[in-house]
């Protein structure tokens, strides 16, 4: 069997702050492996982006720190691992496309420059001249413009879309065999992100590297993505492939974003919210995390005394965190039809 480009063993990352401590990230464990994509899906705050800040090693320090477990990389453990030893791992075999492009390229430096710098930071030997052609050719790679004449173009000269197209330029430029996106379409309109999705494409074709895609845009995770990863509450609560989570979710946190998305086939006066507030990650709530906002808990003492376990649904790849778990697929059945759409193998077919 092929070899996980990452994996990520009970990881658990906490922050200090004036109020407690933060349970960022708890327990989280799965991999990811070459020319796959893997989508992390959930609501703000649910740890995705934290996983990844700790897995490049860019967790804000003093307050962020990785509490317990390991992220393997490339047959090595990268918890514990010095500034120093990251800076050689990180843009080289491991590169992340952040959300705001803005704010990640440095204003004062042209595109081009830049591009060049993580080039040659890696490659010390390779010339100017070679650093140009090459960062040329990544500009054209990912449909920038007269790419000659961008490369010594300011940041502020590029529109959002260019901007993230540079971005994934830039997280190409050394064939990383580990590729993360941030929502890399976020702020961008309609147009631009479809863009930028093609251009995820292509980076994913060009290096066919593992890559990582958080987001918490379905649409976008069903463009792009062969398997999900579900984070509730700084825990993992399903995973599976692409149609088992779309069309078969097995938590009903999953069935919650599914069902609140807007549809093309149905008119629908409102869109129908997971009702509640994420948990706080200081004081958690015992039990299933999700048990408040959770329709199917109806009060069951198990769900709010016992966190469940991450358990196989099919005895295969598909995994679910619920005590109930045979009970969504009524539950879908049941929610689809009081919107008026068809449930198992069309869940998400008419999204809008």
């Amino acid at each position: 069997m092929t070899q996980a480009a990452l994996k990520l063993s009970d990881l658990t990352v906490e922050f200090d702050t004036v109020d407690g401590v933060v349970h960022a990230v708890d327990g989280v464990s799965y991999e990811v492996y070459p020319g796959e994509v893997l989508a992390v899906v959930g609501e703000s705050g649910s740890g995705k982006s934290v996983t990844y800040l700790a897995v490049m090693g860019l967790l804000p320090k003093p307050a962020g720190r990785v509490t317990k477990g390991e992220v393997w990389f490339e047959g090595e453990n990268l918890v514990g691992l010095t500034d120093k030893e990251m800076e050689h791992i990180r843009g080289n075999r491991m590169a992340m496309v952040f959300q705001d492009p803005m704010t990640s390229l440095n204003p004062v430096f042209t595109v081009g420059y830049q591009l060049a710098e993580a080039l040659q930071t890696h490659n010390p030997d390779m010339s100017d001249e070679a650093a140009k052609d090459r960062a040329v050719y990544l500009l054209s790679a990912v449909g920038v413009p007269e790419p000659e004449t961008r490369f010594d173009q300011y940041p502020h000269e590029y529109s959002g879309g260019m901007r993230q197209r540079a971005m994934i330029a830039m997280a190409m430029a050394n064939e990383p065999a580990l590729l993360i996106a941030d929502e890399p379409t976020t702020a961008l309109d309609v147009t631009i992100q479809a863009q930028v999705i093609e251009v995820m494409k292509t980076a994913q074709r060009e290096t066919n590297a593992a890559t990582i895609l958080i987001t918490h845009d379905l649409g976008l995770v069903a463009e792009l993505a062969d398997r999900v990863v579900v984070m509730y509450g700084g825990k993992v609560v399903e995973t599976g492939t692409i149609d088992e989570i779309f069309h078969s979710p097995r938590h009903p946190y999953t069935l919650g974003l599914m069902m609140s998305l807007p549809r093309l086939t149905v008119n629908l006066t409102r869109l129908r919210p997971i009702p509640g507030q994420p948990p706080s990650l200081i004081n958690r709530p015992p039990g299933c995390a999700f048990h408040p906002r959770c329709g199917m808990s109806a009060g069951r003492e198990i769900c709010r005394q016992e966190v469940p376990t991450l358990a196989s649904t099919n005895g295969g790849g598909h995994h679910s965190a619920c005590h109930f778990f045979t009970e969504v697929a009524r539950e879908l059945e049941m929610q689809a039809a009081d919107l008026g759409i068809q449930a198992e193998g069309g869940v998400l077919d008419d999204v809008g």
